[in-house]
């Protein structure tokens, strides 16, 4: 398979904006806090990049809210599984 060249003209985005992606999401995640070990597992697994680990605070797991689609893989893959996943409508 031989590769083309392709001459690209014009303006190109090399930087995309992101919009409130997370408006959508039916559920969210809760953490224990006194549970967690601040391994950051669910900061990795997650798909969006939307979990921040301050080990140096109490509430050491932080979401940003704007972007977390409620998918549940940081649920699923914690492995103290300080996290759960609760219906939107609740407490955070």
């Amino acid at each position: 398979m031989k590769l083309e060249r392709f001459r690209a003209e014009g303006p190109i985005a090399t930087v995309f904006g992101a919009v409130n992606t997370g408006s959508w999401r039916q559920e969210y995640p809760t953490v224990d806090y006194e549970a967690c070990i601040k391994c950051g597992t669910c900061q990795r697994y997650c798909p969006v990049d939307a979990i921040t680990i301050r080990a140096d605070q109490e509430e050491c797991v932080v979401f940003a809210w704007d972007f977390c689609k409620g998918c549940g893989i940081c649920a699923n893959e914690c492995p103290k599984t300080c996290i759960k996943m609760a219906t939107v409508g609740g407490e955070r």
